[in-house]
This record gives structure tokens, C-alpha cells and sequence, in this order.
């Protein structure tokens, strides 16, 4: 048992409209969501987390939400430099070229849901052509050197990776966005691993870390890509035992 992150909601989400955006909702044009605290009290609270050296995940999802998080931490870090707290910023959805930068100039993670990819396919009716070219930006991540991790965000969202990985790999609208299985493996396992400051026991199979990992019905990096949300879960050991087989 240990203590993990601290979680700061910043906004609300895409679906009720309620994620902070810098301009009004494309299909709600009376709004621009909504922030849950003033940067004042935000940099008050990410100071406050950052002074105890506590990592940070702050959920932001629209780009002034994603703005807020990162004038809080700026301000944290210009205050109190810190290395390897590993703050991270939980969703990044929307986000600009300029977000993106001085998120790499904080060494910052982004933690992504990939499933969002699917369930948001509404995504340009709401926030218009230009911003939904920036939205779920995975492969711009990457590309930029921003360590970027895949989760789920369940039970809003299916739990399994495979359901992840497969909408990260298979997506139609904004392909420039579109990441390698490959990519997408190593953001659930050993990227996810360095955000939880645990890499040296788990994220990939090594001698001296904990034998944690699947054995599954087919290669993700083989089968067709659409078929990566149908490959089964043959067997799972955690530290070396089994604690679940298939044996149907």
C-alpha cells in the first residue's frame, strides 16, 4: 500500500458540454463549459500537493482547463523546482500546438483514454473541424517527446486495453493522430509503469521485475488491426502465479 497521486478536477467533460474551452462549443454556442476553480485557488492547490512533494493528476479536458493546469504548475515549479514528481494531466483533450510545447517544457504526462476516440464520435460537431484536429492528439504526444500513458476511465469507458489499443490503432477521423500498435502497447504497459513511479518492477518482462503479464489468443502486432478487440485473454499471472486461466 502506498500513497499514489493526488487528483485535481479542473472541468467538467465534452459530453455535457461542461469541459473548459478558450472558445464557445461549436453545437452549444451560449457556453464554454465550465471551470471548477479559479487559477488563483487552482494554483493555490497544485502548490499546496507540489510543496509536499506529492505527484499531481489533474483532470483537464478542455483547453482552458488544460491552460489553468499548466499556469498552476509553472507557477509551482518556478516557486519550488522539483524533479521526477511526475505531474501529470489526466484526458489533455483538447489541445493546441502551444499546449503541447509547454507541456514538454514541464516534462509533463499526459494520461489518455483512447476508448473516448469511439464513444465521442460526435467530436467535430462540437468543437468544429479546427479543434477537433487537436483533439485525442496521441501521435502529436509522442512525437513531441511527452511520455503519454493508456487508460480506460472506466466505468465511464470498457476497462479492457485491448478496447483501447484497438480505438488508438483503428481510428477514422483525424488519422494524423493515429499511433502503432506498438505505441499504443507501450502506453499501457511501460509507460504507465514510469507514471506510477514503478518501472523498475513492472512494465515489461525483465529479470528482477515482477513476472505481471497476459497471455493472449493472437499477436497485437500481427492479427489486422480491427480484429485486436476480439483477441481473448488466455491466462494471467501476477508475480509469477496464475490467477486466471481460460479454460473454457
Amino acid at each position: 500500500v502506498k500513497i499514489g497521486s493526488i487528483k485535481i478536477l479542473t472541468d467538467g467533460s465534452l459530453g455535457a458540454c461542461t469541459a473548459a474551452l478558450t472558445q464557445p462549443y461549436s453545437d452549444e454556442p451560449k457556453t464554454k463549459g465550465m471551470t471548477l476553480y479559479s487559477q488563483e485557488e487552482l494554483n493555490r492547490l497544485v502548490e499546496k500537493a507540489h510543496e509536499a512533494n506529492l505527484q499531481l493528476a489533474i483532470h483537464a479536458i478542455g483547453d482552458k482547463a488544460v491552460d489553468m493546469t499548466l499556469v498552476a504548475i509553472e507557477k509551482a515549479l518556478a516557486k519550488s523546482p522539483r524533479k521526477n514528481l511526475r505531474h501529470r494531466i489526466e484526458h489533455a483533450s483538447v489541445l493546441n500546438e502551444r499546449l503541447v510545447d509547454r507541456m514538454k517544457k514541464l516534462n509533463l504526462i499526459a494520461s489518455v483514454q483512447p476508448h473516448f476516440i469511439i464513444s465521442d464520435f460526435w467530436v467535430i460537431d462540437r468543437l468544429g473541424p479546427k479543434r477537433a484536429r487537436w483533439t485525442y492528439a496521441f501521435k502529436t504526444l509522442i512525437q513531441k517527446g511527452i511520455l503519454t500513458t493508456g487508460s480506460s476511465d472506466c466505468p465511464v469507458e470498457p476497462i479492457s486495453p485491448l478496447l483501447g489499443i484497438h480505438a488508438a490503432v483503428t481510428r477514422k477521423q483525424n488519422q494524423k493522430e493515429k499511433i502503432t500498435v506498438n505505441e499504443a502497447l507501450r502506453m499501457y504497459t511501460i509507460n504507465a509503469a514510469f507514471a506510477s513511479c514503478e518501472e523498475d518492477i513492472k512494465g515489461s518482462i525483465e529479470v528482477g521485475k515482477l513476472a505481471d503479464f497476459t497471455v493472449l489468443s493472437d499477436d497485437p502486432e500481427t492479427v489486422a488491426s480491427e480484429k485486436i478487440k476480439s483477441i481473448k485473454v488466455e491466462m494471467t499471472l501476477v508475480d509469477g502465479k496464475i490467477v486466471y486461466a481460460n479454460v473454457a
